[in-house]
């Protein structure tokens, strides 16, 4: 409204010759201009903010409002200004502080509710991914969480024989909204599993994907990805109980119970993956 006033007065003094008026007719324009930009702007954002919003939302799953993922966040963060720096220390604290462990299971949905996984201090890649989301959103920077199918060429002979594939389901990993582009990192493996496996630990900027590097320290093919799952804003555990049912048949005796003897014969839920990387 304010833009349509400003345009039928400057029509209204065109009128007038003076040099006076050419200066009155200069600065209304001006204020055009202005104004329109402004109006542009309140329309743009509002309509950014709204559609990162359910990346910021806490869940059931992702429960960045809990107590401890809070102080958690907070602590790792310190004095990081940036999105982009306060991203970096996420990753690296749940890449190295949380062990991967593919054995590290609890009862049905508690094993992907973020602040068990913070008081777990272990878990596999799906875990993992979940709670560096949790964490970011605890600290304002939107953030989803991304799947997909790959085939793990370095598994242990024992994981292998467990799964009946070398094929990982639902493989996760965490996506950052940041400098208005989403960049994803892989916090799964730890920096000491990677140096006995000989694995390449996975770096990350802040900037750039962070995927796993398809060959290990030897040239070996390590991780080759088969199938996108796609990016969620929260954790699709529906969909990846189906997937896991088509990849793993009868593995998983029951969505809502631990992986135990009563789906394999044994209780591995003791097994310590690292251990077992390096004895083989």
């Amino acid at each position: 409204m304010v833009f349509s006033r400003a345009v039928e007065t400057i029509e209204t003094i065109k009128t007038i010759t003076t040099t006076e008026t050419l200066t009155t007719i200069k600065t209304i324009t001006t204020i055009k201009i202005e104004t329109r930009t402004t109006i542009i702007k309140q329309q743009k954002w509002p309509l950014m903010n709204s559609e990162l919003q359910q990346y910021l939302t806490p869940t059931r799953y992702l429960d960045s409002n809990h107590p401890e993922i809070q102080r958690y966040a907070l602590e790792t963060v310190n004095q990081a200004s940036s999105d982009q720096d306060k991203a970096v220390a996420l990753y690296y604290a749940v890449r190295d502080h949380f062990r991967y462990n593919p054995y590290a299971l609890m009862n049905g949905d508690d094993t992907f509710v973020a602040s068990n996984v913070l008081a777990a201090e272990e878990g596999f890649c799906v875990p993992k991914a979940i709670l560096l989301a949790a964490l970011g959103r605890a600290v304002g920077i939107p953030t989803r969480l991304g799947f997909a199918d790959v085939r793990n060429h370095l598994t242990s002979p024992k994981l292998k024989e467990m799964m009946k594939t070398d094929i990982f389901a639902f493989h996760g990993n965490t996506g950052f909204f940041i400098n208005q582009q989403w960049v994803k990192c892989t916090p799964a493996f730890n920096l000491s599993l990677c140096e006995k496996a000989n694995i390449k630990p996975l770096e990350f900027n802040g900037k750039e994907d962070s995927l796993f590097h398809p060959l290990d320290n030897t040239g070996q093919k390590h991780m080759e990805y088969l199938r996108d799952r796609g990016d969620h804003a929260d954790f699709p555990k529906d969909e990846m109980m189906q997937a896991f049912a088509e990849v793993y048949g009868n593995l998983l005796a029951s969505p809502d119970l631990p992986i135990s003897t009563d789906a394999l014969g044994e209780d591995f839920s003791l097994r310590d993956f690292e251990s077992e990387v390096v004895a083989e």
